[in-house]
């Protein structure tokens, strides 16, 4: 906040409004423990103008995150944002905005909800889509309980090419579910289907891919999910929705639920959040879903109407019949989202993806060109690519920041035995200069 209005006599007041003496009574739940001996050692106190004048100087030691060319990813995209989706967004009327509980009043807010759930089918193909959730990892968690909640069936066969991090968002849902998951390994970077033949498909609620998956690789989704509906499984798919206008859709390789990350869509970085949750599934599972789904409907006189035509989530209904007690939409992320693609269109969104594909690609053959450098697989991959380094690839990732770029991720935090990768994204942003320069920074490592 840039004020804080409590003076030295609100304090007081509000402690004896609440019933306590004085602010440590309400850290009592605290163990005494891990409050002992901890004190701040705070300087001495500044005027408004001091404080300022501080924090830019700390500021000023900063380096600029525009500075510096970004090829992370891992689930977090430098894309371009037009400048109207900011506009738009901060309009008052969309940034005060919560819950729609009363629709009359909240027929703006609605009609977001009902485009963006309108936008999201049209990509993926899918039947319904709900109004967004958190973000990817909490969505993908939530088609496992979905899945588990339609077939009645315990585990869960899912790729060890899905985000490390959303699987460990998984793991806790499953832990306080009972579900059993089970990890299939990898043929190059992407699913081995020779592994599901040895599953206990007779209690398999569903095969979770995603694709394209963590490496960037592109998963054979039509016959992963034709092997899960030969054991009576479904099949998850998550998708980076800016793949989908030039892979087949989801719908059309039989895949029954999907979830994705949708800050890729006119969304900022913002060091990591918020973001937002993408979900849908085909139309017989709709009760089933999570979340809250806009409707478009009329009124009495015969005007349209948007209303929140299902609302599974326990603010809603009983508890016992909510589908989750964590799926509210992100609603402000999602409008930012609707912005860019009705900005973007059809064809703008092909274009965008078809840039990232080709640039992707020319650094790819760029770095592989270069000595000790190494393809991982040769599986292939849409903007998101796995290189051999011939030294460590976090001294790789800790150099990079001083030559103006973020080298992409050391892939050995996740698995020892992949220390010597690196994880490289390419989005339309990236110039050829960009690239090129970031050959020849990489070229330096022998």
């Amino acid at each position: 906040m840039p004020f804080l209005p409590h003076g030295r006599d609100d304090v007081p007041q509000m402690l004896k409004k609440i019933g306590v003496r004085d602010f440590e009574d309400l850290l009592g739940n605290i163990p005494e423990a891990l409050k002992r001996g901890v004190r701040l050692q705070l300087p001495e106190a500044l005027s408004e103008l001091e404080i300022q004048q501080e924090m830019q100087s700390l500021l000023a030691e900063n380096r600029s995150c525009h500075q510096t060319v970004s090829f992370l990813g891992g689930g977090a995209y430098d894309h371009f944002i037009p400048k109207a989706v900011d506009f738009i967004a901060s309009r008052p009327e969309f940034a005060t905005a919560y819950t729609p509980y009363q629709a009359e009043v909240s027929q703006g807010t609605l009609q977001v909800m009902y485009e963006f759930q309108s936008m999201i089918c049209a990509l993926s193909g899918m039947d319904v889509s709900n109004a967004s959730m958190y973000d990817a990892a909490t969505a993908m968690a939530e088609a496992v309980l979905m899945a588990r909640n339609i077939t009645r069936k315990n585990t869960v066969l899912i790729s060890a090419a899905a985000h490390p991090l959303y699987r460990q968002t998984l793991k806790t849902y499953a832990h306080a579910q009972n579900i059993r998951l089970i990890t299939l390994p990898l043929k190059g970077l992407i699913t081995d289907p020779a592994a599901i033949a040895e599953a206990p498909m007779e209690d398999t609620a569903a095969i979770l891919i995603q694709s394209p998956n963590f490496f960037g690789c592109i998963e054979d989704t039509f016959a992963l999910a034709g092997l899960a509906h030969a054991g009576q499984a479904l099949c998850i798919q998550g998708v980076d929705p800016i793949s989908l206008p030039l892979l087949k859709t989801p719908a059309e390789a039989g895949v029954d639920i999907i979830f994705g990350e949708g800050q890729s869509l006119g969304n900022h970085l913002n060091f990591g959040g918020p973001y937002l949750g993408l979900f849908a599934t085909r139309k017989e599972y709709i009760r089933k879903m999570p979340g809250r789904i806009a409707g478009l409907s009329e009124d009495l006189e015969g005007k349209r109407a948007f209303v929140l035509t299902l609302q599974t989530r326990e603010q809603h209904i009983r508890r016992e019949k909510a589908t989750s007690n964590i799926c509210s939409n992100q609603a402000l992320c999602a409008l930012a989202a609707t912005v860019y693609l009705a900005l973007m269109g059809g064809s703008g969104l092909r274009r965008v993806a078809e840039l990232c594909l080709q640039k992707a690609h020319y650094l790819y053959d760029k770095i592989i060109a270069l000595p000790g450098y190494a393809s991982v697989s040769d599986d292939p991959f849409f903007k998101e690519f796995a290189v051999r380094t011939p030294v460590a690839a976090a001294e790789i990732v800790e150099k990079a920041p001083a030559a103006g770029f973020f080298a992409g991720i050391d892939l050995g935090i996740f698995d020892p035995q992949r220390r010597d990768q690196l994880l490289i994204a390419v989005t339309e942003k990236r110039s050829r200069k960009e690239m090129d320069d970031f050959t020849e920074f990489l070229s330096r490592f022998k």
